[in-house]
């Protein structure tokens, strides 16, 4: 009997998280025979905006409508998935905040195997997957072996695998809704109260096509004004980890990750950045990306299109040079 992975779908304001595709590649790669189903939850006609979308990638979107959902709580949720997603699925879910709350719990509703962060799969073997996990802020790569034979609920972390976005499957959205729900939901013991926006600075990085993002690499305070030059050079914006925020450097306004800003940018330049999961969750859209760092096993460079070994403090003054000898 072919093998059934489910995608939870996650989505903000009628737009669907990068994430969704990038799912899609890592259940390819998990088990290539498998059927794949989305799952999206929600409420009105954002949702269906969102599984049309989805659609576009998907052959099949499952959808729960509901109003109590409007504001997913991964409390009310989990018993609308239990009720049907079928014994013995695997489901990934993105490993960033939602997902991290999402997950355990369903794991034990659905009695399955847990399996949280995995950033690659190297195939399954008499019912057993085997996954890579990263530990020490990427500095190791652990090999797992994880039993599937009763299904599984597997995190993934954003940006392991590359965004589908072919965009041709023309899907079939099916509403679940009535089969995932009876009656009201439970309310649980939390409750939405309000949605609080990261403050934008002088600088808007979630709108930067480029952007030139500098790390703890850096060193020193002073060494900064190297960092704007070369982005001036480029026509980008300054970014940065949170190291340097947290040495009040720059404003938390330009902080990417995932206790910083969400970024989409065209072509992401990482200056001294280890590339932690937590700042890597925080850069979407698949953007080209250059890796300078004078650690040969830093993780920014498993991401990287192009990866430099090299001192910062040496590199970005020859870099900066070069390019407006190029512009003349």
């Amino acid at each position: 009997m072919a093998r059934q992975i489910f995608v939870y779908v996650i989505h903000k304001d009628g737009v669907v998280d990068d994430t969704a595709f990038e799912m899609i590649s890592a259940a390819r790669k998990l088990d290539p025979g498998a059927g794949v189903t989305a799952v999206v939850a929600g409420a009105g006609e954002r949702l269906d905006a969102v599984c049309n979308d989805v659609a576009s990638t998907y052959t099949e979107v499952w959808k729960i409508d509901h109003d109590a959902l409007e504001h997913i709580n991964a409390e009310v949720l989990r018993e609308p998935l239990v009720r049907i997603l079928p014994t013995g699925g695997i489901v990934l879910v993105p490993h960033e905040h939602f997902g991290m709350d999402l997950a355990p719990g369903l794991s034990i509703k659905l009695d399955a195997a847990y399996l949280p962060d995995a950033v690659d799969f190297d195939g399954i073997e008499d019912g057993n997957l085997k996954a890579v996990r990263e530990e020490h802020s990427g500095q190791v790569s652990t090999h797992v072996s994880c039993d599937i034979t009763a299904g599984a609920v597997i995190t993934v972390r954003p940006g392991s695998f590359k965004a589908d976005e072919s965009k041709n499957a023309k899907g079939t959205v099916i509403d679940k809704s009535a089969e995932a729900i009876e009656g009201d939901l439970p309310a649980g013991n939390r409750r939405f109260i309000e949605i609080v926006e990261a403050e934008v600075g002088d600088v808007d990085i979630t709108k930067s096509d480029i952007l030139v993002s500098v790390g703890r690499g850096i060193e020193d305070e002073e060494n900064m004004e190297i960092i704007f030059d070369l982005a001036e050079a480029m026509g980008g914006d300054v970014s940065c980890s949170r190291p340097i925020v947290d040495a009040k450097w720059l404003e938390k306004s330009r902080q990417v990750g995932t206790s910083g800003q969400t970024v989409k940018p065209k072509v992401y330049l990482a200056l001294g950045i280890s590339g932690t999961f937590q700042h890597l969750g925080g850069i979407k859209g698949a953007p080209f990306m250059i890796a300078v760092n004078k650690n040969p096993k830093a993780p920014i460079f498993q991401m990287a299109d192009v990866g430099v070994v090299d001192d910062i403090l040496d590199f970005i003054p020859e870099l900066t040079e070069k390019i407006n000898e190029i512009k003349g």
